[in-house]
């Protein structure tokens, strides 16, 4: 009878965790990627990432950016940023952007998104090299 009640309470344990893990899901599962880090230096230049699910490696499609911001932070130049606009991409999961690049350097697009089925808001920080 003892087996009977400790297996019973193995069960449920095993099985909290189990939900706990799926029903915890959060912006912290997800994750932006340069889809090719050095780009061009100047007026005009591409630069794309990828927003993938971090548990199954898929790409995230749908997601809304609603904030996106270019600056120079990696070379320790915050207050120095760049213009910069979405253009469209049919690759799944990709998000483009045509910048303004005013100096070769370490450049840091920051973006926040709305991930359909996500509740919080997904944040990342991409770094390319303009060259």
């Amino acid at each position: 009878m003892r087996y009977l009640h400790s297996a019973r309470a193995a069960f449920a344990v095993l099985s909290i965790t189990t939900l706990s893990s799926s029903a915890f899901a959060s912006a912290a599962d997800y994750e932006f990627q340069p889809v090719k880090a050095d780009v061009k230096n100047g007026g005009g230049s591409q630069l794309a990432v990828r927003l993938v699910h971090k548990p199954t490696g898929k790409p995230v499609e749908g997601a809304l950016l609603i904030r996106t911001r270019l600056d120079m932070s990696p070379d320790s130049m915050d207050e120095m940023t760049a213009k910069h606009t979405a253009t469209p991409t049919a690759e799944p999961g990709v998000y483009a952007f045509t910048a303004d690049f005013t100096m070769a350097g370490g450049w840091a697009l920051k973006l926040q998104a709305k991930v359909p089925g996500e509740a919080d808001t997904v944040e990342g920080t991409v770094v390319f090299k303009a060259q």
